[in-house]
């Protein structure tokens, strides 16, 4: 699980800068996330890696189509 988390921030950090406040809580919250995740019974590591990184763009509006900027037009 932890080289799971590794992973994914390692990723995260390298697709968008941020602070090393706003890193700290990203990792704190895909932790606990992951940890659900594993405890649940996912034990794929690749598997939880892109969940997590699914989860944190999920969590800074990147997925989002209309936080982007996206009007439809």
């Amino acid at each position: 699980m932890d080289s799971a988390i590794d992973r994914i921030m390692h990723t995260y950090d390298l697709l968008a800068n941020h602070t090393a406040a706003a890193s700290a809580e990203a990792r704190a919250r895909v932790t606990d996330y992951v940890a659900k995740l594993f405890e649940a019974g996912e034990k794929d590591m690749h598997r939880l890696t892109v969940c997590g990184l699914t989860y944190l763009r999920e969590l800074d509006g990147r997925n989002d189509p209309v936080k982007a900027g996206f009007t439809g037009l």
